[in-house]
This record gives structure tokens, sequence and C-alpha cells, in this order.
């Protein structure tokens, strides 16, 4: 009996819809990132781009754990000599709660072609409406 390895042909994608009110931020983009990837399938292949599509709804009422609003920050760097830029992630949380959102998901996925593929198929939300509803996305339940 051979080894089923997928490749592009034989993918199948599904959407699920995840609600992150509630619960740490961090958990939710770990499950979010594993499903993005395609880790809960028994046909999962490292080499070959599996996952599937992944909505988050509610990602302003994600929550912090810790003293991580206060402390922690969102950094970059224009290019330019002296400009590091850095934000709190309270104020960041505040204004712009997907963008924090995709920067955890993000972290949790490969730095490669497969990475950026699956960053393509992320839809986050800040309320709980979305305009995906022809796809019949399922729910997905964190625990």
């Amino acid at each position: 009996m051979a080894t089923f390895m997928a490749n592009a042909g034989n993918v199948t994608r599904k959407w699920w819809i995840v609600d992150a009110a509630g619960k740490p931020m961090g958990r939710v983009a770990a499950d979010v990132a594993a499903l993005l990837r395609g880790k809960h399938k028994v046909t999962f292949t490292p080499h070959t781009d599996c996952g599937d599509f992944v909505i988050v709804v509610n990602a302003d009422k994600s929550v912090l754990t810790g003293n991580k609003l206060e402390q922690k920050y969102y950094r970059h760097h224009t290019g330019w000599v002296g400009h590091l830029k850095e934000v709190k992630y309270k104020t960041l949380m505040e204004k712009n709660p997907e963008f924090a959102f995709e920067k955890a998901v993000k972290g949790m996925l490969p730095s490669n072609t497969i990475g950026r593929a699956c960053m393509r198929r992320l839809r986050v939300f800040s309320g709980s409406e979305h305009p995906h509803a022809a796809q019949k996305p399922e729910v997905y339940n964190i625990d």
C-alpha cells in the first residue's frame, strides 16, 4: 500500500468560521494557523498547501492575557535611519484589531510560499458580521 501524498490537484478546501470573542488571542491564532495549514486533515502533506479558508469574527473582543496590553509593542522599521515605529497593543487593539490578529497568525505560519498562500485564505473581521455567507462556512469550536 502506497503512502498518500496530496498535491494541488486533489486538495479540497472548506470554509470555517471561528469566533474569537472572550478567548485568548494566541490560542485562537494557533488553532487558526493549523486550519490554514491543513494540519487537521488526515491527508496533510507538509510540502503541499492543503489548508482551508478561515473566517475569524469578533477579533476586537479577543483578550490578551497578563499585562500584554500595556507591556507588549508592535514594532516596525520604515527603512530610514532612526525610524523605528512602535505601538502599544492597547492602542493597536483599539484602532485595528484585525491587523493585530493577522500578525499573531502570520507568526505561527512558515515563512515561505506556503505560509503566504495560507495568509491569503484568512479573513478577519472585528464584528460578528461577515460577507462570506455564500460559501456556507462551518463553525469551528475552540475549547
